[in-house]
């Protein structure tokens, strides 16, 4: 995806002084009652758990409820004021689309063939694709919020302490709308919890409430990006009337059909698979995985569009396709192809073909956009069940973004899409993953390096998420930028692949690497260490007081001996020889780059070469065609790569 440069959103209007501003010391008392941790002396840093308070003890609810709710939103971020991907504002998130409507995907956008395959030509959509005008409840909150509280819309999109209240207030409206007491017992919010997630069924509801109280009962604590300290104090033996359910009113929904974990709420939103004359058909391809060929990968996209919008892409028949969506304001799923069959989506054939792609509503170029706690919830347990099912490792290799998937030959690299981008977390992602990232290796002189800054202070300088090339807003970031020496005022490295000369663009991925990824050490220099990459030796700050990547070992792959390069392919296709009657043979194209001599790679799986044929709508000439040359998948640059198992040796990361 090339993320789409947008203008600012809307300016926030006036404030004014809050009516319960009077109340926050008083109610700071509260805290022990109502399920925090008890703050101490009042200071500035406590300001955002008095608010909390505050707005608990206006509207009468638990502060516990209100505190797990908002966690599960943002996180108690404010993100200064700045709409999420869906125009949710504030820790509480409270919606507003009218700021956040978008049109196109980013399938819709630049060079790459999503197929990914040159023996098939590329697909285009019909139409272009608008999205529906039609605005959700889930979308609209944050005006009723103000009906509720009298608080101009304006301060409750930029005034912290006035959006939890207007959080507080719809609590306590959902709670009333079910004819229960304001009642002190967190256990009795659960149907308010379901009510204010605005999914319009049941399953949603649900998975968003027990998501709220499973907070609730392992606490939580941490520095907002505001620089707030903000507790909750853990219940372990919480239950939930689960039973409140039922009186929500919400639709009945059905996961018929969908390959979900029951932790996740899911529906079938089936992608068509429809000829339309000769060979010319869409939009993804019948298969018989795992049985056929197995599924190594999980790749993570975003979809610079908005939930109806990208639905409707999906549908279109004559166009691209993936497995899955997931929707920002609660998590929501929707499947669109099952497991067995090829989605049309990495832009790579031989990924596709062993690979699930999911669809995250969000925008790359947009830094403040930014994803909700419960859709990266409801991704990680969707993404742990694939893993599991499948034997997928959770490490970076496996788990790709758009953005680490290689282009299969030299002239489509350029082209090749570049979300999530730099703005999604994966640090905090593969927690929830239940595989954190962390040191592995001795801590002086390990021959590996995974890449792992502090996601908030990490704050790489962008360029051209707004018109004009200008830099982007101040953001924590998942990347780090490499350079051509130890120095910051050195040259960017560069991308031969791409042709250009490396910016600080933020679709510019020649000179970043991102959280999680493996590469072999290649020299230090005080607080600086060069890593290889490319071909290359480039160099990234990692001071001791503020690292930004940790020890690492396992394994690295360098030339044979007497070899003094060797190529490296973007797919791992078998030889010539290995083709049947009937299906003709993939060309083993190099990309434009060369593994030297002296120089390691941190090695993943060990393949042979295989290539699934699929070019007619009828499935009976569809092939698996498996080789005998064996291959290693690297971390070569950016992007993951592929070289002949025959071409180099395997060796133990030194240090």
């Amino acid at each position: 995806m090339r993320g789409s440069a947008t203008d600012p959103l809307s300016a926030p209007g006036r404030r004014r002084t809050r009516r319960a501003a009077g109340t926050l010391a008083a109610a700071a008392l509260l805290l022990p009652l109502l399920g925090a941790a008890p703050a101490p002396t009042p200071s500035a840093a406590d300001r955002l758990q008095r608010a909390f308070a505050a707005a608990a003890a206006e509207y009468h609810v638990p502060q516990s409820v209100l505190l797990g709710v908002s966690y599960l939103q943002s996180r108690w971020d404010g993100h200064g004021g700045a709409p999420s991907v869906t125009g949710g504002y504030g820790p509480m998130h409270l919606t507003d689309a009218r700021t956040a409507l978008r049109a196109a995907s980013h399938h819709s956008e630049g060079t790459e063939d999503a197929r990914g395959d040159a023996a098939r030509h590329a697909s285009a959509p019909t139409a272009r694709i608008t999205g529906r005008a039609d605005l959700p409840a889930r979308l609209r909150t944050l005006p009723r919020a103000a009906e509720l509280t009298g608080i101009a819309a304006a301060e409750l999109r930029t005034d912290e302490a006035a959006n939890i209240a207007g959080g507080a207030a719809l609590l306590a409206a959902a709670q009333r709308a079910l004819g229960e007491p304001p009642s002190d017992d967190p256990a009795q919010w659960y149907g308010a919890v379901a009510r204010f997630s605005g999914a319009d069924d049941s399953a949603t509801a649900a998975a968003y409430a027990d998501d709220v109280f499973e907070v609730l009962r392992t606490g939580e604590e941490r520095i907002t990006d505001g620089g707030q300290r903000v507790a909750l104090a853990a219940r372990p033996d919480l239950v939930p009337d689960t039973a409140q359910l039922g009186r929500t009113g919400l639709r009945a929904s059905s996961s018929a059909g969908t390959e979900c974990p029951t932790s996740v709420a899911c529906e079938w939103v089936p992608a068509p698979y429809e000829e339309f004359g000769g060979d010319d058909y869409g939009n993804h391809d019948l298969g018989d995985r795992p049985a056929s060929q197995s599924i190594r990968y999980i790749v993570v996209h975003d979809t610079e569009g908005r939930w109806g919008g990208v639905l409707d892409l999906v549908q279109d028949p004559a166009y691209v396709s993936w497995n899955y969506t997931l929707r920002s304001t609660d998590g929501h799923v929707a499947q669109h192809v099952k497991a067995k069959d090829v989605a049309w989506h990495a832009g790579n054939w031989y990924v596709n073909a062993k690979s699930i792609g999911l669809e995250h509503e969000g925008f790359l170029a947009d830094p403040d956009s930014w994803y909700t706690e419960a859709m990266y919830r409801s991704s990680a347990r969707l993404v742990t069940y694939l893993a599991t099912k499948y034997g997928i490792p959770l490490d970076r290799q496996h788990i790709l973004g758009h953005d680490t998937v290689p282009g299969p030959t030299a002239g489509t690299v350029p082209g090749m899409h570049t979300d999530p981008g730099p703005y999604w977390d994966w640090r905090h992602y593969f927690e929830l993953l239940g595989h954190p990232l962390q040191r592995t290796g001795p801590r002086n002189g390990a021959g590996m390096v995974t890449i792992l800054p502090e996601y908030a202070a990490n704050r790489p300088v962008y360029t051209g998420c707004s018109a004009g090339g200008k830099r982007c807003p101040a953001h924590g970031s998942s990347e780090v930028r490499l350079y051509s020496d130890h120095d910051e005022d050195s040259a960017l490295i560069e991308d031969i692949g791409l042709g250009t000369t490396p910016t600080t663009g933020v679709n510019d991925l020649s000179s970043r690497v991102s959280t999680g990824q493996r590469f072999a050490v290649a020299d230090r220099w005080g607080d600086w260490t060069a890593i290889w990459y490319l071909g290359q030796k480039a160099w990234f700050r990692n001071p001791g007081e503020q690292p930004t990547a940790v020890p690492a070992t396992g394994r690295v792959v360098t030339p044979k001996p007497g070899a003094t390069s060797v190529p490296v392919y973007g797919r791992a296709y078998p030889e010539a020889s290995a083709y049947p009657a009937g299906v003709p043979a993939q060309p083993v194209s190099p990309l434009p780059y060369r593994l030297l001599a002296g120089q390691k790679y941190v090695v993943g799986d060990e393949v042979p070469g295989e290539y699934y044929y699929a070019v007619t709508f009828a499935v009976d000439s569809h092939r698996v065609v498996v080789g005998e040359d064996l291959y290693y998948e690297i971390q070569f640059g950016r992007r993951v790569a592929f070289v002949r198992a025959a071409d180099v040796q395997v060796e133990p990361s030194a240090g």
